[in-house]
């Protein structure tokens, strides 16, 4: 084909446009200066991600990446590039000799010709590689798709309905359909191609408006119908695979008596349809008439509408709906049984729990006291204590929600305490001092792990620590406190200049006595060299700033530190992972380590319902969903198979395989090896610290609040489906769910205290409780993973978390001491409610935590002053100590108050007070009803009578309430004093 423009091509009389010089010299070399602009910018972005796979030491990763990102780029642009290059092309040579004569219904259309002519070599370089390019960008982001296909691994297992592995299904089926839709595209837009082309030249208009072609356009464009049409025949023998994933009828995911018995017959008939339709349309091209086309179109049109539209409807409508349970009931029996399978929950051990107790008062205190703990530092309550205490400086910070992990502490024995624990983050230069020399080369890293007991406090109801302040002082040992990656190390750092000269001091941490701060020279291992010149013009047009090539302080020791989260960290070097948004803090080894649960999932598990992992894992601590890693929506299959380490000080990542095999890992494994180490590679001393993942338990609650029915008549009624009850404390009430909470106790099932996930379930709709869930979180317990949950009676009502939260706003002395402790300002803050089996029942906790008034205040932090209990049947305890708390509602009593009928010793300042507040109550009530009649007189009279009860209720407070202690957690455990508040006002 030539583009070379005639003379005969253009119209007598009419010289060719030319534009100005300057115009002509200026467009292209802006468009060149753009394009070399945005190469130099890939260039430094590709390179800058080598250097830095390079300084992890996972080069293997950046080059399977790349390497599949650009074979795919090249491959399917080349392929859409020359296909519809190849039909433009075509469509030319296909011209007519002989164009007709310019009339009133083509004047458009040669206008747009005489415009193209000339210059339809460019033309059409231009939009093939428009093409080329945008297709191969878009292939390029197919990459898990082709790896997992090259690698898959079988799964052992088949599919109930065409009994194929469900590696079929996972692996091949997604790129089969991925094949399809290039194929699809490349034959579309081949076809636009061609249709313009024989537009322009004459080989097909519009005459008395009706379109009329040659002979030669005809059968070009209905050879490219009739492979549009094989290739949708194809799409139906596909798509009968599909129904697997089908969303009709009582079946939520899988296929249901209407899509085996109408679906699937009508795609086979479709496919064969397709492709007889497509025969009729290559026998139209070959016979040069468009009779037999038509015919084809038409009768895979009207196919389409009544044998894959109207046929299935009508077996929907008058078959499965009159008698659905009987229809549905073995493809229901399917999803129940793959659902399970899919999210690891086939082996949850379902046992009745009577929810009442029948042992005496004695008892069930006593088996309360020895118990290992309760949890009264809640992790997302105590953070604003950690920021106060132990802030020190004001650009330090700590994470809203502090984490749960356990360690055996000097003296404790060799039983492991349950502890909240965080780094001291850095937040950035203070105020007003944050320019790029600060920010980048001074504040480079935060400071110092802290962690307190989680079952009991110190001094003034604050966080009873063992490791805390600044340097680090504690139980935990010595250890590399300097934390150079962490949770919200968003920003670069330059690091590692020689020590004493510019850029190479860092503060370290504030130091009275050297002038203010200790500095400090980055020594680690981590970090990408940034001395040479090269090295700073790529990183200066990565991070698009100039004083990375400018500044005097970066010299040839120089180190730049990003991608300094942990979840980013791992994300970048497995990306095929999706993580768990919960990384914590482990002291391991004398170094802080981030670790990191790692999972595999898929949208494609055949019959297994989908759940959206962001709306599963949302909960009132996170209220956007807890997951992070590959882009992630539905899935219908996971799990937790790799365990990922971070070092906080030289930012190394280590993968490590956890749990039974996996196909999916398997698979990635093979796509990456070497990347993902065996599982009994795992150090030793940070096996202990590992633990059960809370977005994982987050989802199998999910699936089992109604997976737990295995029969699939219940299934279908429905009636005992369960809920996860919301969050019934703090600002969140009502919005979000509660979230799963790490504690050590004991449950049915269990030889000893285990650290343990627990959850609590209300049935649908109701605020009762249904059943209590619990998974084992040891690693080093054969029972770990091992989820159990405690059934209570249907024909019972145990109350729910919301329930018990009313007995404890209702109750008449909590009532009024919390209203004593609102007044003047102060906050009053819920702690998290933790649901325990007990003797039979559960019991409740619930801390309560004061904060001083707000009013000109930044230095206030909640601290603990009352402990809620409660045990069905029982009296609520609430008293400024859990043993106080508990001996109230076992026996009635409270230290120093005798029980029930005795006289009253040690107790009788809480009596007066109570009896001060209810007085006030009473007077208040008086005075709204002499408002409401206009007694103005006798309204004011016993407000000024109610003001004086309040005022004597606090003065009795202030004078007489003291601290107890919490029992003690277990062995080891120590429990110290809790005093209680000094209310405002």
């Amino acid at each position: 084909m030539s583009f070379r423009p005639s003379q005969a091509d253009r119209p007598p009389g009419r010289p060719a446009l030319r534009l100005p010089r300057w115009p002509r010299y200026l467009v292209p070399v802006v468009a060149g200066l753009i394009a070399l602009g945005i190469l130099v910018t890939i260039i430094a972005g590709v390179w800058t991600d080598w250097l830095w796979y390079r300084s992890v030491q996972y080069s293997s990763v950046f080059g399977a990446i790349y390497g599949t990102r650009w074979a795919l780029f090249f491959v399917v642009g080349i392929f859409m590039a020359a296909m519809v290059g190849l039909n433009a092309v075509l469509a030319y040579r296909l011209r007519p000799v002989y164009r007709p004569a310019a009339s009133a219904e083509r004047p458009g259309v040669e206008a747009y010709r005489m415009a193209v002519d000339p210059h339809r070599r460019l033309l059409l370089g231009i939009v093939l590689g428009l093409v080329g390019v945008i297709s191969g960008i878009t292939a390029s982001g197919a990459w898990r798709t082709w790896l997992l296909f090259i690698n898959q691994v079988p799964f052992g297992r088949t599919d109930p309905q065409f009994h194929l592995d469900i590696s079929f299904f996972v692996f091949t089926y997604p790129f089969l359909r991925l094949v399809l839709s290039y194929l699809f595209a490349a034959v579309i837009l081949s076809l636009l191609a061609a249709v313009a082309v024989h537009v322009l030249y004459g080989g097909l208009r519009w005459q008395a408006r009706r379109p009329r072609a040659t002979m030669a356009a005809q059968a070009h464009l209905f050879v490219l119908v009739g492979v549009f049409v094989l290739l949708k025949g194809v799409a139906y023998w596909v798509d009968r695979w599909g129904i697997n994933f089908s969303q009709r009828g009582a079946v939520t995911t899988g296929a249901s008596y209407t899509d085996v018995n109408a679906v699937l017959p009508a795609k086979t008939v479709l496919a064969v349809i397709a492709v007889l339709c497509a025969l009729l349309f290559f026998a139209g091209a070959v016979r040069r008439s468009a009779l037999l086309p038509a015919v084809g179109l038409g009768l895979l049109v009207l196919s389409a509408i009544l044998i894959g539209g109207v046929y299935p409807a009508i077996i929907q409508q008058f078959v499965v709906k009159p008698n659905e349970l009987a229809k549905e009931y073995p493809y229901i029996h399917r999803e129940i049984t793959q659902t399970r399978l899919a999210y690891a929950v086939t082996g949850a051990q379902v046992q009745p729990y009577v929810g009442v107790s029948t042992l005496a008062s004695g008892a069930l205190r006593n088996e309360s006291a020895s118990l290992p703990g309760f949890r009264l530092m809640d992790p997302s309550v105590v953070s604003r204590a950690f920021q106060q205490l132990q802030q020190v400086k004001g650009f330090y910070q700590f994470p809203g929600t502090l984490s749960v992990d356990r360690y055996v502490l000097p003296g404790d024995g060799p039983v492991p305490q349950d502890l909240v624990v965080a780094v001291r983050g850095l937040s950035g230069p203070p105020a007003g001092q944050g320019n790029w020399i600060n920010t980048h080369l001074v504040y480079t890293h935060g400071f110092g792990f802290v962690a307190a007991r989680e079952n009991s406090v110190a001094g003034g109801g604050t966080p009873d620590y063992v490791e805390s302040d600044l340097p680090p002082r504690g139980e935990l040992g010595g250890f590399q406190p300097r934390v150079y990656f962490g949770e919200g190390e968003n920003n670069y750092v330059i690091v590692g200049g020689p020590s004493g000269k510019q850029g190479g001091e860092e503060l370290d941490y504030p130091y009275p006595n050297v002038g203010g701060q200790k500095n400090t020279t980055y020594q680690g291992s981590g970090g990408v060299p940034v001395g040479s010149p090269l090295s700073r013009i790529l990183y200066a047009i990565k991070f698009r700033e100039l004083n990375i090539l400018l500044s005097g302080a970066i010299n040839g020791y120089s180190k730049i530190l990003y991608d300094r989260d942990p979840l980013a960290r791992v994300a970048k070097v497995a990306p095929f992972l999706t993580l768990d948004g919960s990384p914590y803090p482990v002291v391991a080894n004398h170094n802080i380590w981030w670790v990191v649960d790692g999972y595999t999932t898929t949208d494609l598990y055949p019959y297994s319902q989908r759940l959206s992992m962001p709306a599963a894992t949302t909960t009132s601590q996170t209220p956007n969903g807890g997951v992070a890693g590959q882009p992630t929506g539905s899935i219908n299959y996971i799990r937790n198979s790799v365990k990922a380490v971070v070092n906080a000080y030289t930012g190394a990542v280590h993968l490590y395989q956890w749990g039974p095999p996996d196909p999916l890992l398997e698979a990635w494994r093979k796509a990456f090896p070497g990347v993902i180490q065996p599982g009994s590679e795992i150090p030793p001393y940070l096996l202990p610290h590992l633990r059960y993942p809370p977005d994982l338990f987050e989802i199998q609650r999910q699936v089992l609040a109604q997976y737990h029915v295995g029969n699939p008549q219940s299934f279908y009624g429905g009636q005992n489906f369960w809920a996860i009850p919301n969050d019934p404390t703090g600002a969140v009430v009502n919005r979000f769910s509660q979230p799963p909470y790490y504690l050590t106790e004991t449950i049915p099932g269990y030889r000893q205290p285990e650290f343990s996930l627990t959850t609590t379930f209300v049935p649908r709709n109701r605020a009762n409780a249904a059943a209590v869930m619990v998974v084992d979180s040891n690693p080093t317990q054969r029972g770990y993973g091992t989820i159990r949950v405690l059934q209570l009676p249907q024909n019972a009502v145990t109350e729910g978390p919301s329930q018990v939260q009313g007995a404890f706003e209702s109750n008449a002395a909590a009532s009024a001491e919390l209203t004593l402790l609102r007044r003047g300002g102060s906050i009053v803050t819920l702690g998290n409610m933790i649901t325990i089996p007990v003797g039979g029942g559960l019991l409740y906790i619930e801390p309560v935590y004061v904060t001083a008034s707000a009013a000109g205040s930044t230095g206030s932090y909640p601290s603990l002053q009352r402990v809620f209990a409660y045990y069905g049947g029982h009296p609520v305890g609430f008293q400024p100590s859990l043993s106080a708390a508990l001996a109230q509602v076992f026996t009635g009593s409270t230290p120093g108050q005798s029980a029930p009928g005795g006289a009253v010793t040690g107790g009788s300042v809480n009596a007066r007070v109570i009896a001060d507040l209810k007085e006030a109550q009473q007077l208040y009530a008086q005075a709204q009803a002499a408002l409401r009649n206009g007694d103005l007189a006798t309204y004011g009279q016993d407000i000024a009578k109610m003001e004086k009860q309040i005022s004597d209720a606090q003065a009795a407070a202030k004078s007489g309430h003291t601290a107890a202690t919490s029992p003690k957690p277990g062995p080891g455990s120590r429990a110290t004093p809790s005093p209680a508040p000094t209310p405002s006002g």
